[in-house]
Formats: C-alpha cells, structure tokens, sequence
C-alpha cells in the first residue's frame, strides 16, 4: 500500500531543510494568489534592498559570524538550530580544525582559494552544516551532482568569505544580556543561471521508498510537478515549517541587472547531473538526471486495427470468403443442373454390390440391433428387479454426497494449481505473506454545492461540495465509531478489534487503534477533530487574514511528507500512523493537481491477511462484517445529501453467496416449468374421457428421476474421488443433461407410441423393438457426446476440467439408466395403459370405447414445413443464408470481448455494483505491481548491487532502471510510478556522510548496531563505511538485517523498518531468498486492461530476467517475475481464446470420428454433422457479441455444453437420415425431419427454451448473460441448424443408397438403365415437362411411417 511502502519519506521534509539557514519556503518570490504554472517568473522589476543591518557589501567581508542562541520567534522547531550573529566584518583565515572540516564539508571554497582560504562561519557553525549535509546527503547522494550543488549553496550562504555580496541582513533581535544582536530574516541575491543550474542537477531525483521525486519534499505545496529554482530556494527558506530557524528571502537577479546597493548576486559553479565530480565518481544515473539517458526508443504500442483500404480488414475479407463460398456452390449447382439435362448415360454397378464400408456398417447397425432388442425385451419382462437394482446403485452412488466440497473460491475455479500465476502466488505468498486486504468508502456529494475560499496565502481556490466542515465532520465520526468497532471474534475469548487484525507498519507486534495504516484525506489532521477546527491569525506581508483546516489542507495536498505547515496552524501533515497520505490515495475525481476541487473522499483500510488456515482469519472476516454493518448505518444516516458507495475485502464472496441463494428458487420454477412440460408433452391424447390413461406424468417423472439420478451418480462418484465440485457445475449440468435425457425420452416414448404392435407380438417384444430402432441414434449421440466432454476435461482450467468430467460422468449414467430403469418404467406404464388404468389411481379402470386421432402438433408443423424447406428453390437460398450467417458469425466472432468485468458477477441490486460505479469514475491510481526477485542472484557483489540499483555508479540497465524506464511510456507499459528499491535506500543509508549506519567502537555493545538517535558517545566515529563505496559481501550480509530493522527517524530517514521490513526474504545464515520492488499501474478499468497489463509485465520481467543472468554469478534458475493481486484472476484470459479453440475443436473431433464408424464410414454424413456443429458454434460466438456476452471460463463452459447439445439437434436427424427407407437424397431428408425432427423439437428445444426464459428474472448479471442469453442463443441456433440446414445439406451432400436396382432413384437425378442410349424411351434425356414432373415427384414429402 501506498502508505506502507512510503513510511519512510515521510520524514524527508525535514531532512533536506537541515542546512545553514535550515527552513522552507515562500520568500518575496512567490507572493502570488494561486498556484501559477512551473515556468520560471519573470523579472519584472529591480529586486529592493531591504533596510539593511548588512551597511558594507564587499569581497571579503561576512554579514553574520558565529552562533547567537535560538530564535525566539519560532514557536515550533523539529530539530532545535541556533541562528547566526550579525558581524560585517572581514572574512577569518580557515586553519587548523575548521580547515580540514571545510575541506571535508565544503571542498569548492577550498579548491577554488588562493592560499589559506577565508571564511564567514565558526567551527560550530560548520559542525551544524556537516549534520545538516550530512542528513540531506541520504536523499541526494544518489545524484553526487545534485548533492553537491545543494551543500554548496549553503556553504557559500554560510561560509563564502565574499558572504555580504550577495546577503543582506534584513532584521536581528538583541540577545539577552550581550551586545550581540541574533539574525532573525535575511536576504539572499543569486543569479538566475546558476539557481536554476543547480535547480536542474537535483529535479529528477528519486525518492526510491515511494517512486516519486526528491522535489516532492523540497519544494512545499508545489510538489515536484510545480517547482521551479525560486520555489524551490524558498521552500528552503521559511522559518514557518518547523525547522528553518530564520527566515531566507531569495532574489534571482537576470543577467544584466543589478540589485544595486553594492550587491553582487552569487554566481558560483553549479555541476550538471550528467557531469562526474572527478575521475573517481560518476555521473548521475539516467533514472536521476534525463541527461544522463541513452536516446530512448519509443516501445512498439499495440498494433493498429486491421485495414484493407478504409475498410475494416477482416470484414471485408469475411464478405469475400462468403462470396467465394456462393459462389462455389451456385457453380456446383449450375453444373449438377447442366449434367441432369444432359442425361449422361451411366453404368452403375449390380444392385448386389455393396462397398466395405457400407456392409461393416449394415453389420454394426445389426449387431446393435439384436443386442438392443434382446435387452429391451429382457427388461420389460423383470421391471422391477431393474428398477431396485438401478435405485440401489444410485443411491450409492449419490452417498458421494456427503463428502462433496463446493469450490466457491474464484483462485481455485478459474487457475489451476501449476498455472504459472498460481506458482507466483504461492512464491510471493511463501516470502513475502499474503497482500494486505482493503476495506474502502467512497464518499461524494451530488446534491450539495461547493464553494470558493479566499486564502491569505495561496489565493482564491474552489472547493468541491465533499470538501465541506460538514462532511469531513461525517467522515471523522465514521473513522472514530470504526476505531472503537468490535466484533465477535471466533476462537477468542474477547471480541476483535480494529488493531488485532490491521496493518501497522511501524508498530506490528503490539498495535494501538492510531497505529493502524488508515489514509483517509482526515489524516492530514491525525483524525483529530480538534485540529480540524482549529483557526489562527496569519500575517501575510501587509495583509493579515485567517486560516483554518483548508489552508492547511491546501498545503498538505502538495506537501504530504511535510511535518509542519507554513500556516500560522503548524500543524503537521503525516497521517496518526507516522506515514504520509498522497492525495491520489485519499481524493479522487479532479484533474491535474486541483485537488480542491476532488468530488470524492476516499477512506481506506488495510488490514493484515492471514492464510485461511490461520484462526485469526475468522478475526479479520468477523471485522469487516462489522465494518460493512458501520458503513451501512452511516449510509442510511447521511443518505439525505451524501452518496457513499463502499465494499470490504469479503464482499464479492459474500454477494456471490447471497444471489445465488436469492435465485435458488427461479432455478426451482425453471426446473418445475421443464418437467411440468415434459410431463405434459409426453403423452399422446385420442380421447377427453381417457386423458388420466394416455397421460405419461407418473413416466415423466420417472424420466426426471433417471436424468436427476444420473447427475447426482456423476458428482457423487467424483466426490468419493476426492474431486470438488462448484456452484456452475450445480447450474449447468442438470440443465445439459436433461436437453440430453429428454430427448432420448420423447424419442424412444415417441416411437414406441407411433410404431403399432405387430400381430402376435408382445408387450416385451413390441418394447424390444422400438429400443433397437432408436438405441443405435441414442448411442451415437450419447458416445460423442461422452469422449467430447472427456476430452474436453483436458483443459487446464479447473473449473472448465470439473465440468467435463462431470458432464461425461453423467451422460455415461444417463444413457445406461435410460435403457435400463427407463424402459422398465415404460414396460410398467404400457402394462397400466393397456389395462386402461389411469394414473395416481391404478385400481381404477376406464373404459375404453372408441379412440379418436392422436393429438399431435409437432408433426402436422413439420410435415408442412418439409415440402417448403426442401423445394427446389429455397434449398439454394437456405444454403446461402446460412453460409451468409457463418460468415458474418465469423466476423462477429473478432469483436467478442475477452474477459470478465467483476460487475458481471454481482447481482443488479448489489451495493458493491455503486463502489465499482465509483471507483472506475474516481480512482487517480491503479494497483500494486510486484516485481519479485527469486533466489540464485548475488545482490551482495558490486556488479550484483549495479545490476539492481538506480543511482550514481549503477547499471544503465539496471531493474529499477528498465521499470522506470517503462513508466515513460505508460500506454504499453501500464505502469505509473516506478518501482521503490530497498537496495537504492540501503546503499543511501550506509552513506559515511549520514549517520545512519554507526556501530558502537567500545562498551559492552561493541560491534553492535548504534541508531541515528542514540548521542551514546560509544558511536562517534563508529560509521559503518569510511568512504561511499559498494560494501564487500561480508559487510552486506552483515548490515542488510540492521538497516530493514532501522526505525526512520528525523536524524535517519532511511531506515527500512515499515517500507521494506518484509521486501527481502533471508534465511537464517542470510541468504537472500526473495525481494521485491514494488511499483504502481496505471488505473485499469476493464479485464481487457487488466489482461493487457500482465501481458506487458511479464514482458518487462522477462527482460529483467535475461539482463540479470548475465551479471556474474546470477544461477541459470534466477527470474525476475511480476505479482500482482490481480495476475491470478486475469491469466486465464492470456490462453482463454486459444484453449477454447482446442478444447471445442477436440469436442468436435469424436462427432465426427463417432459418426464416421457408426454410420458405416459415411464421409458425408459424417461431414454434414461436423460442419453443421462447426457452423452452430460459430453463429453462437458471433451472436454473442450482438448481445454484449463476454468470452470468458464461464463462457467456454456453456459452449462445451453446446457442442453436446448441437449433438442432439444433428446426430440423431443424421441417423435418422442415414436408416430412412425412403429413396432419394431429398425424400430421406423430408423423412428424417418429419419422423426425428419432430422428436429433437420436442425433447430438447421445447424441453430447454421454457426452462431458459425463466433464468431472465435471476438477479444475478452472472446467471442472465450466461445462462439465460447465451442458452438461449445456443438452443436457437442449435434448432436452426438442426431443423433448418442440416435437411437441406444432406439433400445436396448425403450419401446415395448404394446398389440400388436400375431405374429407381438415388438422389436428385435418375439412373438410367443399363443398355438405354440418350433419346430412346425411358432413357436420361427427358423432356422439360419430364424432368419438372420427376423433380417434383422427388421432393414430395413421403407419408410418415405410421402404425
């Protein structure tokens, strides 16, 4: 989190002041009303000498010398600095002591001295420089131009023997009981070129803890974006923020003009950051100084869309492949039209003679036939034992339930274990623990108004309407009720409270309720209402005015490291846990920097995340279900005139939990409305007065049971297995297998009821037969069906594997218990009707009497619908239609999304649904994005620590330099702000110029770690290092713990402790593990982006990756790779696109490989099955980008189970078609519509569409896109294909009977006759008249077989 790994800076503000005339800013330079733009100011007037304590202004003389206590007017100091005495006198000769420190401390007033040199400051006032050198040197050091150019400015301003040339003493007091006089404001005259000189050698400065820049804490409410050279000199330059000891008036004087009164502005050297101090030192790296850059290429962005001309590429070549594709077929056409015509005299080969194929599949068809039969008949005549046998294995089977799991965990579902993003995870997890949970209240003000506040300090600047008294009062009262908040905590003995499960950075072992890491924009007050309220006097130049909590907030905006305003408030800007709160993290919806006029407030929590097997898991979940209760009553509280819009870290799980029960019972109404329909729809009606007898409710039920049997079969066995199953799997398979049961039902119940028992032949024989007739159809499905889900179950998705085997499992169930309990239930309900006993009330009898017709609407439909489809001219306009819908299926297809927007997955009414609303509109920053370090790279070796480094001295392709590198460019990257380095900031603190790193030289500690705070005399002189150098191995291993324990302090800012505690992983002989550089992406608002943003970071990683094993010593197994909270969720869109391809494309091989065997080795068939499934899938993809329908895992789901279901709209038709009795191509096409048309209607369309319109009333989005749009795409356009194409391709392209007798008809045309030559009777060349008269005896629709 942003405040954990900037804790550290926060304490940078103080730091880079401690110089000189230590202080910040707002001297007569920036006396402006508003925040102007960064350009420099203009000089529009000669800078005015003030009165002067400072008469003599000449070379040589000082205008103040030695130390006069401290300076009575500032109230507030940090860090206690005495201020210098007023002495115009003559520069003192430097020896001795002060000599060598000044060498040390200064080295440019020596180097550029004739003979001894001169100065204007005391060996105190020197000692007071070095620490404060000292102090800002940890910041700058990483930049030796910048810190150079920095401690030189002061050293002159402190110690340059020309001192009274360019300062002016413009106030002093007298101090008590001497005749000294204590300077208390002064001026100081510099040139604009060397200001803004060595105002560029320090403005691209990092900050590695927080990825930022120096100037951020150098520059006040400007910030880095903001500040030029002036703003910059008098932010160092005002004794209001509590560490400046006096107040510093600089003028930047343009060349050519002259201050007057004998001022000569300052016009020293300044170095630039691309210049190296001396041949032992180098430049600053490019990461610090853009000087120092190669020439960076642009990195290629994503490819442009694809164009043919200005058309869109792939739909003009989609319109040209269904142009080549109609055309093809009407050229087909035209010559099998042109060859009727002509009548070509063919020799066909004898009727006897029957090719291989053929007779291997009439003998397979035979020998499913006697087998069918034979087991038909045997369980019609012993029922019952089938039926106890068939419930006892169900039943045991279904015990399986009580061990089952339900999966309900998104991690667990959609990646799989050995997926590369679960690995990362376990890796990061393992090193580093889990990400910290976020718990966030988004808080705006739609119905009320802002305002405009006149600031006596920074001008006239809007307020939004959440920016208010009133609402910060609100949101402080909701902060205080949560910090007090307890909740039942699950194992414990006493409730859970907000500091038992939070995150505090600084104090992780024994937490107070202000240590927890809560940013929130209250914090800028430490979430104290007294603060907020407070209003001071400010005197400002001639004005004098007021300020309160907005000029205060104004400040801390731009200035989040600051310990003190430069208000008259003096209050501090660090939020109640000691780190800083950044106005991206705690304001959202402004632009630019105008964070005044932000229209949300933004409240986060971050609390620890304990593995699920820890008890105090329980804890933190029991918290946020309080938090969640806490924010629910503010809601309803402050409603009226606030929107606030929130969600814990259990949120998702517990909407997803709350609507799928809350849609139990609309999948309870779709189930009801299925079986009430196939209740109904199974029986066959002759008669008012006989409808309880013909009714086939009780066998209805039965065929429920069967499909509901097998289901839970397939999930008990897989539970006994061990294997888990989900809530989809509980939603999807009931539904695909009863499309499948059902219509294996209405088909054999169908039959049995339209073939007539033949004379003298049983009950059990008659069942015997019509199980042979459609068992060898129910095989071909059920077995394509069966090795599609199998292989299906390939795929690496869990979730997608699950499913599969489920789905196999349980058509493998269903198909067994169809012929075994189905049929002794048919055998049991024939007995009943046949002794006209009507239902539920068996003792009965009815008597018989006449029977009317058969009440049948399926039928009569579709023997209208045959002589239409199939006419000669409509069987070419069907053809092209389709082939037109596959094409522009095709192209529709490319414009499916990938992914899954988690709005989908939250029910319409979700109060999670308005915070993502929120959250998209108001978020300035995206997520945290890790890049983790593995173990085999030697970071302790200098080319080690270069390789990873980004300051003076490393690698040009170092890793933090390449991730900053990629923040240029954040279209491709996606990255924001730079990665913090922990190795950046330890080589910092271990800067001999600090006194960061100390060891005690004597004592009973000796050897020991001394911190920056201790004054133990033990620790002077005790550095870690003696020069800036890379520490030996030895030395690394050895300080590395010291400095990530290091607390950060005013005296050291760069202790670890906080921001990298946890960022490097050692085991116990201190080897390093693992470490992590965390950087921040851009605000991503759609799985598109998401996905796109991990592509682009594991291609950074991967280039850190090869760059790093190039570095001596690195191991061949070292990576550098990405983690993200995110990257888990996201991956599988990386492979969704072509793992779905394989997966559908291996569902669709045993379709047409089952056929191909099955139906004798019928290529055509065969072919006209797969295209037809091909074909369906194809439209279905295309139609759901017409309907906003992602593609996605859940997605992939329901397209596997297409497959299955297109299989029962096409096989069976096929089958059907292949066994007709009829003699043309175009006759058994009418025949297999009519016949097995009507059946496939009714036992999978009509079984589905009434289930599936009722999902649209589900308050789940999840539920309403993919199951009700998408089924209800896929049970269309399977119907359409099935019923519509699949008849007219096989009348074009399905297979001839083979050996048939000359003269009879074999498809579209006639075979002639053996021996008849063109023109004579009875021969091929037939009249006009004649061949219309012979087509239209061919496409007549042959009278259903019926008994």
């Amino acid at each position: 989190m942003p405040g954990a790994t900037a804790l550290a800076m926060a304490v940078l503000a103080a730091l880079l002041a401690l110089v000189s005339a230590r202080g910040w800013v707002s001297g007569d330079g920036d006396r402006e009303r508003q925040l102007p733009s960064p350009q420099p100011t203009p000089w529009l007037r000669p800078p005015q000498v003030a009165p002067s304590w400072t008469p003599t202004h000449s070379a040589g003389v000082c205008a103040f010398y030695g130390e006069c206590g401290y300076n009575p007017e500032v109230n507030v100091s940090l860090v206690a600095s005495q201020v210098p005495c007023v002495s115009n006198t003559a520069a003192r000769e430097a020896t001795g002591a002060l000599l060598e420190l000044l060498s040390s401390v200064c080295p440019d007033l020596v180097l550029g001295a004739a003979g001894a040199p001169r100065v204007c400051c005391s060996l105190a006032q020197l000692l007071a420089l070095q620490l404060s050198v000292a102090l800002s040197g940890t910041v700058l050091a990483r930049c030796p131009a910048c810190a150079r150019n920095f401690a030189n400015i002061h050293c002159h301003n402190i110690c340059s023997p020309d001192q009274s040339l360019f300062v002016n003493v413009t106030r002093a007091v007298p101090v008590q009981g001497t005749a000294r006089f204590a300077v208390v404001e002064y001026q100081c005259f510099y040139r604009q070129e060397f200001a803004d000189a060595a105002f560029a050698s320090c403005h691209g400065v990092r900050l590695p803890a927080t990825g930022g820049f120096a100037l951020d804490t150098m520059c006040g409410l400007y910030g880095a974006q903001l500040c030029t050279a002036q703003r910059w000199l008098d932010f160092q330059g005002d004794k209001s923020n509590g560490l400046a000891p006096l107040q510093i008036d600089f003028h930047l004087v343009p060349d050519g003009t002259d201050p007057g009164e004998a001022l000569q502005p300052l016009h020293a050297q300044a170095w630039s950051c691309s210049q190296a101090l001396s041949a032992e030192e180098q430049a600053c790296s490019c990461q610090d100084c853009a000087e120092s850059c190669p020439t960076i290429t642009p990195p290629a962005g994503p490819a442009p869309p694809f164009r043919i001309g200005a058309a869109d590429g792939a739909l003009v070549l989609c319109a040209l492949l269904f142009a080549l594709l109609a055309l093809l077929f009407l050229l087909a056409l035209c010559r099998r039209h042109r060859g009727s015509k002509q009548g070509i005299t063919l020799q066909p080969a004898p009727a006897s003679a029957r090719s291989c194929s053929a007779r291997w599949g009439d003998a397979w068809h035979l020998a499913l036939v006697r087998a069918f039969r034979w087991w038909g008949v045997l369980v019609a005549a012993h029922p019952l034992p089938v039926l106890v046998v068939a419930a006892g294995l169900v039943a045991g089977l279904s015990a399986g339930f009580r061990t089952l799991r339900l999966t309900t965990d998104p991690v667990e579902l959609w990646s799989a274990p050995g997926s590369r993003a679960r690995q990362e995870k376990a890796f990061y997890d393992q090193h580093f623990g889990p990400f910290l949970r976020t718990n966030q209240v988004i808080v705006t003000a739609p119905r009320r108004n802002g305002s405009r506040y006149d600031s006596v300090l920074f001008g006239a600047k809007n307020f939004s309407a959440v920016l208010s008294m009133e609402v910060l009062r609100a949101l402080l009262e909701l902060q205080e009720r949560l910090a007090a908040a307890t909740a039942p905590a699950p194992g414990s003995a006493r409730p859970v409270r907000l500091q038992d499960v939070c995150y505090a950075p600084l104090n992780p072992g024994s937490p107070a309720p202000a240590d927890c890491c809560v940013n929130s924009v209250t914090q800028y007050f430490q979430n104290n209402g007294t603060r907020l309220a407070m209003v001071a006097t400010q005197p400002h130049g001639k004005d004098t005015g007021t300020v309160d909590w907005r000029d205060h907030l104004i400040y801390c905006v731009n200035s989040p490291l600051s310990f003190k305003d430069i208000t008259a408030l003096e209050l501090s800007c660090t939020a109640d846990y000691g780190g800083p709160v950044f106005p991206y993290i705690a304001l959202g919806g402004y632009s630019g920097s105008e964070y005044t006029e932000a229209e949300a407030l933004i409240v986060t929590y971050s609390l620890n995340n304990f593995p699920r097997e820890d008890p105090r898991h329980e804890w933190v979940l029991s918290w946020e279900s309080r938090f969640l209760q806490v924010v629910r009553d503010f809601q309803r509280t402050h409603g009226h005139n606030l929107s606030v819009a929130f969600m814990a870290e259990r949120s998702l799980e517990d909407e997803i939990n709350r609507t799928t029960g809350e849609d139990v019972p609309i999948f309870a109404i779709s189930y009801a409305v299925v079986f009430a329909y196939i209740a109904l729809a199974l029986g066959e009606y002759t008669a008012w007065r006989r409808v309880l007898v013909e009714s086939k409710v009780t066998l209805a039920l039965g065929g429920i049971a069967v499909v509901i049997g097998a289901v839970f079969s397939a999930m008990g066995l897989l539970a006994l297995l061990g294997l888990p199953s989900s809530l989809i799997i509980l939603e999807v398979v009931p539904f695909l297998i009863l499309a499948v049961g059902a219509d294996n039902i209405f088909i054999f119940v169908q039959e049995y009821q339209q073939s007539p028992r033949e004379p003298g032949e049983r009950r059990e024989d008659h069942i015997g037969r019509v199980l042979a007739q459609v068992a060898p159809s129910t095989v071909l499905c059920s077995l394509s069906e069966l090795i599609c889900f199998l292989l299906g179950s390939l795929s690496s998705m869990p979730a997608v594997r699950t499913f599969s085997l489920t789905a196999a499992l349980a058509i493998a169930f269903d198909f067994l218990l169809q012929v075994s309990a189905f049929v002794a239930l048919l055998a049991l309900d024939a007995r009943r009707e046949e002794a006209s006993r009507p239902e539920l009330c068996c003792c009965c009898r009815v008597d018989k009497g006449p029977a009317g017709p058969a009440l049948r609407l399926l039928r009569p439909l579709l023997l209208r619908l045959g002589p239409g489809l199939l006419h000669p001219r409509v069987r070419p306009a069907v053809v092209l239609l389709f082939l037109l819908l596959a094409c522009a299926g095709l192209y529709l297809m490319l414009q499916v999304p990938v992914g899954l927007d988690q709005e989908l997955a939250m029910p319409k009414d979700s109060y999670v649904l308005q915070y993502f609303s929120a959250l998209n509109q108001y978020l300035a920053v995206g997520v945290p994005v890790f890049f983790v370090t593995t173990e085999g790279y030697n970071f302790s070796s200098p080319e080690g620590t270069n390789g990873i480094c980004s300051s003076s001295g490393c690698a040009s392709d170092s890793l933090t330099h390449t991730v900053e590198m990629a923040t240029r460019f954040p279209n491709v990257s996606f990255l924001a702000i730079p990665a913090t380095s922990w190795l950046d900031d330890f080589l910092d603190w271990l800067n001999p110029t600090g006194r960061c790193c100390r060891v005690h030289r004597y004592g009973n500690a000796t050897g020991q770690f001394c911190p920056a705070t201790s004054d133990d005399p033990s620790c002077v002189g005790g550095r870690c290092l003696n020069t800036t150098r890379r520490p030996t191995p030895e030395e690394f291993q050895r300080f590395l713990p010291w400095f990530l324990q290091d607390r950060p302090t005013l005296q050291c800012a760069k202790g670890g402790l906080g921001a990298y505690d946890t960022a490097v992983s050692m085991d116990a002989n201190g080897t390093i593990l693992a470490t992590r550089f965390m950087a921040y992406q851009r605000p991503l608002r759609t799985a598109q982006e998401y996905t796109a943003a991990l592509r682009a970071a594991r291609a950074l990683a991967e280039e850190l990756t090869r760059t790093l094993r190039r570095v001596p010593g690195t191991q061949p197994g070292f990576r550098v790779f990405p983690y993200a909270v995110t990257h888990v969720y996201y991956e599988q869109y990386l492979t969704v696109v072509a793992e779905g391809l394989v997966t559908l494309g291996l569902c669709l091989v045993p379709t047409f490989l089952v056929s191909f065997v099955l139906l004798g080795t019928d290529l055509r068939s065969s072919a006209a099955t797969l295209l037809t499934i091909a074909m369906s899938l194809v439209d279905t993809a295309g139609a759901m980008a017409l309907w906003d329908i992602p593609y996605n895992a859940v997605a992939l789901i329901n397209l596997v189970a297409a497959v299955g279901i297109s299989v029962e709209f096409v096989s069976h038709l096929t089958y059907a078609f292949a066994h007709s009795p009829q003699a043309g191509r175009v006759a058994r096409a009418a025949d297999a519509t009519v016949t097995m048309g009507s059946k496939v209607v009714a036992g999978v369309a009509l079984t589905n569409l009434p289930g599936i319109v009722v999902l649209a009333f589900a308050k789940a989005q999840l539920i309403q896109v993919f199951f009700f749009r998408l089924n209800l795409i896929i049970t269309l356009l399977g119907l359409a294909h099935g019923l519509l194409f699949l008849p007219v391709l096989l009348s074009y392209m399905g297979p001839s009977p083979q050996g048939t007798p000359p003269g009879v008809t074999t498809g579209d045309a006639v075979v002639p006759a053996v021996g008849l030559t063109p023109g004579s009777p009875g021969s091929g060349e037939k009249s006009r008249e004649q061949e219309q008269e012979q087509e239209q005896e061919q496409d007549k629709v042959p009278v259903p077989r019926q008994g």
